[in-house]
């Protein structure tokens, strides 16, 4: 985790993310720690000690300043904008068994009970859209007995479904070798896949092998989980006025994916995963940190939908709004706002690392050259 991220659990200190992403907090904390390390150094006058200080102080006063600006425009704005009811369902299914053959049907199955569950419960939000997690169908969603279920339960409530499911494609090159993707399919409310979206961030030796060609005597590790393709951000799938960016898995943690989603249309960001392979350890934590920050960077709600924990509600200051607890079954629905604007993060801000990098090779350079000058 970049430093900036231990900033998470205090979203009001961090409503600058919109201008320059995770790098731009990362860098005030390493600013404000190093001015003090600098002040405690051996040989530091006053007047040194007062000259660094009040660069620091303008930084972060603007920074403070800006945020609590922020807050209340964004705030304000999050009041007039279009809004979509989602409904999230958490399976809780064993890592152990998730794949067993036998237990498909069950699977699916208490995925469509605790969906009806949520529907009919009294004073909740009747969702438009349900979500589901990473692989939550474990099998390939195209003329599948198990799919029966699922269908006739959309029909009856009346309601659309994203879930996650593996997928198979021809592939014109090598017929004899079938294209598999990491998907998020979109049912409509007659049961019928309109849309889908692929990871395409896929995990290096886990998903895919990098530099195939030369690393071929791995493939084999890879391909008895899963030899992936790549899938491609374009054209968000919609429910009503939502135009949906999907992450799957990791991408959350990658701001330059939600960005992405952003420009190609997005209004709304769902994450699907699944991290049950985490047990019962900080990764769970880490990672929802992570999403909380995509959630600012690109002022967009995001709801995150995890087989085992945790599954939440972001709004777009990245505030928290409902969560469940790690390893248990859990479904809930909020009422989640539709963002429009591209932020300064999405246009250009999600460049002040490279533009840090290169004031500090420059900065090195004229350091070098005037040391020479003075010698």
């Amino acid at each position: 985790m970049d430093i900036g991220y231990g900033l998470a659990e205090h979203p009001l200190l961090y409503q600058s993310a919109d201008i320059w992403g995770i790098g731009g907090l990362t860098f005030l904390v390493i600013l404000l720690n190093t001015f003090f390390a600098l002040c405690l150094a051996k040989g530091m006058n006053w007047g040194r000690r007062i000259q660094l200080a009040v660069p620091v102080c303008l930084v972060f006063l603007v920074a403070g300043f800006y945020s609590g600006w922020r807050w209340q425009d964004v705030e304000n704005r999050m009041g007039d904008a279009e809004a979509i009811s989602i409904g999230i369902v958490q399976g809780n299914v064993d890592q152990g068994q998730k794949w067993n053959a036998a237990r498909l049907g069950k699977t699916v199955a208490d995925y469509v009970t605790q969906s009806r569950k949520l529907m009919a419960q009294q004073g909740v939000l009747h969702p438009e859209l349900l979500v589901w997690p990473e692989t939550s169908i474990p099998f390939f969603p195209v003329d599948h007995p198990f799919l029966l279920p699922i269908e006739k339960m959309l029909q009856e409530e009346q309601v659309m479904l994203l879930a996650g499911a593996p997928w198979l494609e021809n592939n014109e090159q090598e017929p004899e070798k079938p294209c598999y993707f990491n998907s998020a399919v979109f049912f409509d409310k007659n049961g019928v896949v309109v849309d889908r979206t692929s990871k395409s961030h896929l995990v290096p030796f886990g998903e895919y092998v990098p530099m195939k060609k030369y690393l071929s005597f791995i493939a084999p590790l890879v391909e008895a989980v899963g030899d992936f393709s790549r899938g491609e951000i374009r054209n968000p799938p919609a429910c009503k006025t939502a135009r949906i960016g999907v992450l799957i898995c990791f991408e959350s943690i990658f701001g330059d994916i939600s960005r992405q989603w952003v420009n190609a249309g997005a209004n709304l960001l769902v994450n699907i995963t699944n991290d049950a392979w985490y047990g019962n350890s900080v990764a769970p934590y880490q990672t929802l940190a992570m999403t909380r920050l995509r959630a600012v960077e690109t002022r967009r709600s995001v709801v995150r939908s995890a087989n085992t924990g945790f599954s939440c509600f972001i709004d777009p200051l990245g505030r928290v709004l409902g969560k469940s607890s790690l390893f248990v079954n859990w479904e809930a629905a909020e009422r989640v706002v539709l963002m429009e604007e591209r932020t300064v993060y999405v246009r250009g801000g999600y460049l002040f690392g490279t533009a840090c990098l290169l004031a500090s090779v420059l900065a090195l350079l004229v350091s070098g050259i005037l040391k020479k000058m003075a010698s």
